[in-house]
Protein backbone atom coordinates (compact mmCIF):
# COMPACT_ATOMS: atom_id res chain seq x y z
CA UNK A 1 0.00 0.00 0.00
CA UNK A 2 1.24 3.37 -0.99
CA UNK A 3 2.00 6.25 1.86
CA UNK A 4 1.02 9.28 1.83
CA UNK A 5 4.78 10.77 0.96
CA UNK A 6 4.84 8.09 -1.94
CA UNK A 7 1.22 9.44 -3.19
CA UNK A 8 2.05 12.86 -3.61
CA UNK A 9 5.34 12.48 -5.14
CA UNK A 10 3.20 10.68 -7.85
CA UNK A 11 1.42 14.04 -8.68
CA UNK A 12 1.92 15.75 -11.82
CA UNK A 13 4.51 18.27 -12.23
CA UNK A 14 1.67 20.08 -14.43
CA UNK A 15 1.05 23.81 -14.13
CA UNK A 16 -2.70 23.88 -12.97
CA UNK A 17 -5.54 25.50 -15.00
CA UNK A 18 -7.30 28.51 -14.16
CA UNK A 19 -10.15 26.87 -12.80
CA UNK A 20 -8.36 25.23 -9.93
CA UNK A 21 -6.46 28.21 -9.29
CA UNK A 22 -9.42 30.02 -8.92
CA UNK A 23 -10.60 27.30 -6.42
CA UNK A 24 -7.16 26.87 -4.71
CA UNK A 25 -7.40 31.17 -4.00
CA UNK A 26 -10.81 30.58 -2.70
CA UNK A 27 -9.73 27.56 -0.26
CA UNK A 28 -7.13 29.72 0.87
CA UNK A 29 -8.56 32.60 2.16
CA UNK A 30 -7.81 33.25 6.08
CA UNK A 31 -9.10 35.08 9.02
CA UNK A 32 -6.05 36.52 10.37
CA UNK A 33 -4.89 39.26 8.40
CA UNK A 34 -1.46 38.37 8.57
CA UNK A 35 -1.92 34.66 6.69
CA UNK A 36 -3.82 36.36 4.12
CA UNK A 37 -1.30 39.12 3.04
CA UNK A 38 1.05 36.14 3.18
CA UNK A 39 -0.78 34.61 0.88
CA UNK A 40 -1.87 36.88 -1.42
CA UNK A 41 1.61 37.77 -1.74
CA UNK A 42 2.19 33.74 -2.43
CA UNK A 43 -0.46 33.81 -5.56
CA UNK A 44 1.15 37.18 -6.82
CA UNK A 45 4.58 35.64 -7.24
CA UNK A 46 3.52 31.93 -7.79
CA UNK A 47 0.28 31.79 -9.72
CA UNK A 48 1.14 31.42 -12.89
CA UNK A 49 4.07 28.46 -12.12
CA UNK A 50 1.58 26.61 -9.23
CA UNK A 51 1.90 22.47 -10.18
CA UNK A 52 -0.77 20.16 -9.27
CA UNK A 53 1.63 19.11 -6.49
CA UNK A 54 2.04 22.68 -5.54
CA UNK A 55 -1.85 22.62 -5.26
CA UNK A 56 -2.33 19.56 -3.17
CA UNK A 57 0.46 20.57 -0.72
CA UNK A 58 -1.18 24.33 -0.56
CA UNK A 59 -4.51 22.74 0.31
CA UNK A 60 -3.11 20.72 2.63
CA UNK A 61 -1.79 23.63 4.61
CA UNK A 62 -4.79 25.10 4.07
CA UNK A 63 -6.60 22.62 6.67
CA UNK A 64 -4.59 24.15 9.12
CA UNK A 65 -5.70 26.81 12.24
CA UNK A 66 -4.82 30.41 11.60
CA UNK A 67 -2.50 30.14 14.37
CA UNK A 68 -0.77 27.39 13.08
CA UNK A 69 -0.39 28.47 9.61
CA UNK A 70 0.93 31.43 10.80
CA UNK A 71 3.83 29.89 13.43
CA UNK A 72 4.43 27.40 10.57
CA UNK A 73 5.40 30.84 8.31
CA UNK A 74 7.85 32.50 10.61
CA UNK A 75 9.42 29.71 11.25
CA UNK A 76 8.19 29.10 14.88
CA UNK A 77 6.76 25.65 14.41
CA UNK A 78 8.02 23.14 12.19
CA UNK A 79 5.80 20.78 9.91
CA UNK A 80 6.07 17.68 12.50
CA UNK A 81 5.59 19.84 15.77
CA UNK A 82 2.32 20.64 13.73
CA UNK A 83 1.36 17.50 12.67
CA UNK A 84 3.39 14.67 11.97
CA UNK A 85 1.40 13.89 8.31
CA UNK A 86 1.90 16.98 6.92
CA UNK A 87 5.87 16.33 7.20
CA UNK A 88 5.81 15.92 3.27
CA UNK A 89 7.88 16.93 0.09
CA UNK A 90 5.17 18.92 -1.36
CA UNK A 91 3.99 20.82 1.43
CA UNK A 92 7.41 21.89 2.87
CA UNK A 93 8.48 22.92 -1.02
CA UNK A 94 5.32 25.10 -0.66
CA UNK A 95 5.88 26.35 2.69
CA UNK A 96 9.50 27.26 1.53
CA UNK A 97 8.01 29.28 -1.10
CA UNK A 98 6.06 30.84 1.02
CA UNK A 99 8.76 31.43 3.36
CA UNK A 100 10.83 33.10 0.46
CA UNK A 101 8.30 36.04 -0.26
CA UNK A 102 9.56 39.30 1.30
Amino acid sequence: MMDMQQATASLPNDVIDQRALSKLKWRSRRGLLENDIFIDRFFKRYESVLTVRHAQGMSDLMGLSDADLLDLHLGRKTLLQVDARLARDDISEVLNMLRAIP
